[in-house]
């Protein structure tokens, strides 16, 4: 009986106890992520009207969807990250030289052509980066000028915005150089804010080395 009364006590004080303690739930984490060391190579191939040196991390890939479908960009490359699920968009344009676009008309669309100006192509560059303020926090632009000379700007896109970081390079008066930073997922700057510094810095370091032919 003794034990019987001793065992009912000992309930009730664990009962008593556990309903007025404080509960700390446990902070929500993410997957430790481990990053290789960063290391470079030379992408120089035969025909591109540009060089640069990118991470022996990632691949050069071409993007299916402009090759084959739009002849007038054949120097459009992507920069694959598989361990990172990200890539780098590479789009190249020749300043003075004709883009083929597409117009909405009543019958649907129709190719048309313009020609690139340094100017339209720089504003191009600021409309596709600003067409993310709606998921962005904040966007920040840094011009700057490479070791050979050439100029351009940096955007950083803050919050959870499809891209955190863009660029372009140019000489203004033949090549104009076109990157954009994007996952192959959800869009969550809380979990891929160390990805972005990490990959960040190879785009640093590839804008730092880019030399045109």
């Amino acid at each position: 009986m003794m034990n019987r009364y001793l065992f009912s006590f000992g309930f009730l004080f664990l009962a008593i106890f556990s309903c007025n303690s404080n509960y700390t739930p446990k902070p929500k984490g993410y997957f430790n992520i481990t990053f290789p060391e960063h290391q470079y190579q030379l992408f120089n191939q035969h025909g591109y009207p540009y060089t640069f040196e990118y991470p022996v991390y990632a691949n050069i890939v071409k993007d299916s969807a402009y090759f084959d479908a739009d002849p007038d960009n054949p120097y459009w490359i992507n920069i694959d990250y598989p361990s990172f699920n990200a890539k780098i968009y590479l789009s190249y344009k020749t300043i003075g030289g004709k883009s083929i676009y597409k117009v909405k008309t009543g019958n649907g669309y129709k190719d048309s052509s313009s020609i690139n100006t340094f100017d339209n192509l720089r504003n191009d560059a600021y409309k596709i980066t600003f067409k993310h303020t709606t998921k962005a926090s904040s966007i920040e632009d840094s011009a700057f000028i490479t070791p050979q000379g050439y100029g351009g700007v940096f955007f950083r896109v803050g919050g959870n915005a499809a891209t955190g970081k863009q660029f372009f390079i140019t000489d203004t008066t033949k090549h104009f150089l076109r990157g954009a930073l994007y996952f192959n997922d959800t869009p969550n700057e809380d979990s891929l804010n160390i990805v972005y510094d990490f990959i960040g810095k190879d785009m640093q370091h590839m804008i730092n080395t880019v030399r045109w032919r």
